[in-house]
């Protein structure tokens, strides 16, 4: 049995792309095609804010100046962030992990806004940042950062305030709907199969920090990530490579989403949910407000406790050299990708494809398993861009689940990210 594209106007070189992957990647038999919602209206009116931690190096601000700390203290300015085993710096990891983010939360119809406009000059101090997510409006805030650990030591954290918080709006939000929305982003990634960090105190992939501004600085649910360590050769490659960060990105937005639409990241293997705040403290609950707030990017060097490091992630088959997988992801058999094809960076419309013609079923959805194909709908899209388009909908797939499109049907909105976030990867160089 295989599926079939079954949306009016998607090219036939999409349904083949998708169709490698989606045959026996949903076992079961399709019965009915539920009513979704349009995906691109899913979180419409929803603001988020994305701070990729740190700056370029083209300024001549001074980071040692002294800001609030949120504390009642001061702290420099900002720092230059860590440079990865390869000698990636971190700032550039953020911002490329950041547009992936921005792609697919756009494509679910929210507002992005972000602390900078670019990879090469300055981002402004921590206080900053934080104060321009208070000011933006957002539902959620993002601090996108990678760690500096001895080389022996792995995996990713989420860093949550020391509580109380002197600012007592600051502390509700960050105490009740910031540590939900931070264990939503910690529960996708471990169900995306990366693992949690267990150095410097992390517990369930938190960690509690006093010495931080930007949660004690930010009156909106903060999420502060930090998405492996730089030093450790195994996190350095998922950071370091285009497809490496595209799966931190899509573990933080199906995070976010899940967090935002009130629903637990779909998927099974979450941590234990213990609380990151000060033993004895009460932790409220709250849904996600829609006030402002933000999250800025000061990271400390974390002194490690002990942790020997994890499985070694196996390369991806059918992408271009260098590039590999992280836990938990199957490869694409039987395929092949050519390194530095560009491709268009919108995925709504793929140049050179056709509609499917005389496609007489419901449009807007992917028939699953159980379905009749049409007779065009098996040809191939051998491109790179379609291969890389095909492995993106795979790791999607969680994303898909939160938003509701089940076993049975997937909709053709979410192809279409897939291809806009393929088309982001073969971009040139940010």
């Amino acid at each position: 049995m295989k599926p079939s594209i079954i949306k009016a106007g998607i090219s036939t070189t999409v349904t083949a792309a998708v169709t490698a992957t989606l045959a026996g990647f949903f076992p079961g038999t399709a019965t009915a095609v539920p009513d979704l919602p349009d995906m691109a209206r899913q979180l419409a009116g929803r603001t988020v804010f994305l701070d990729p931690g740190h700056q370029g190096s083209n300024h001549d601000e001074d980071l040692a100046r002294q800001v609030d700390n949120g504390r009642g203290g001061t702290k420099d300015c900002q720092t230059t962030g860590m440079t990865s085993v390869n000698g990636v710096p971190e700032h550039t990891i953020n911002w490329n992990v950041a547009q992936l983010i921005k792609t697919s939360l756009e494509s679910l119809g929210a507002r992005v806004v972000l602390s900078r406009q670019d990879d090469s000059g300055w981002g402004g101090c921590i206080d900053e940042r934080a104060r321009a997510a208070n000011d933006s409006g957002a539902a959620v805030a993002v601090s996108i950062h990678a760690d500096s650990a001895p080389a022996a030591f792995r995996g990713f954290h989420l860093i949550v305030p020391q509580l109380p918080v002197p600012d007592a709006k600051v502390h509700q939000v960050q105490s009740g709907p910031g540590l939900a929305a931070t264990k939503s982003v910690r529960d996708a990634y471990l169900q995306a199969g990366f693992p949690a960090a267990t150095y410097a105190g992390v517990q369930d992939g938190l960690q509690t920090r006093s010495d931080i501004a930007g949660p004690a600085l930010t009156a909106v649910p903060n999420v502060f990530i930090e998405m492996g360590n730089g030093a450790n050769a195994e996190d350095a490659a998922l950071l370091e490579s285009p497809d490496g960060q595209l799966k931190h990105a899509v573990a933080i937005t199906t995070g976010l989403v899940s967090y935002l639409l009130g629903a637990p990241p779909a998927a099974s293997g979450s941590a234990a949910d213990q609380s990151a705040s000060v033993p004895g403290q009460a932790v409220p609950a709250q849904s996600a407000p829609n006030a402002d707030g933000s999250t800025p990017n000061d990271t400390a060097p974390s002194a490690p406790s002990g942790t020997p490091p994890g499985p070694q992630a196996q390369p991806l088959q059918g992408m271009s050299p260098g590039l590999r997988s992280a836990p938990g992801t199957q490869p694409m058999p039987g395929t092949q990708a050519s390194p530095g094809t560009q491709a268009s960076p919108r995925a709504e419309t793929i140049p050179g494809n056709q509609p499917t013609p005389n496609n007489p079923a419901t449009p807007g959805t992917y028939a699953l398993p159980g379905t009749q194909s049409t007779p065009n709908s098996l040809e191939s899209d051998a491109s790179p861009l379609g291969v890389l388009a095909t492995t993106v909908l795979e790791l999607l797939t969680p994303l898909a689940r939160t938003l509701g499109m089940d076993d049975t049907a997937i909709t053709a909105e979410l192809i279409n990210l897939a291809y806009a976030l393929a088309g982001r990867l073969f971009a040139p160089a940010r």
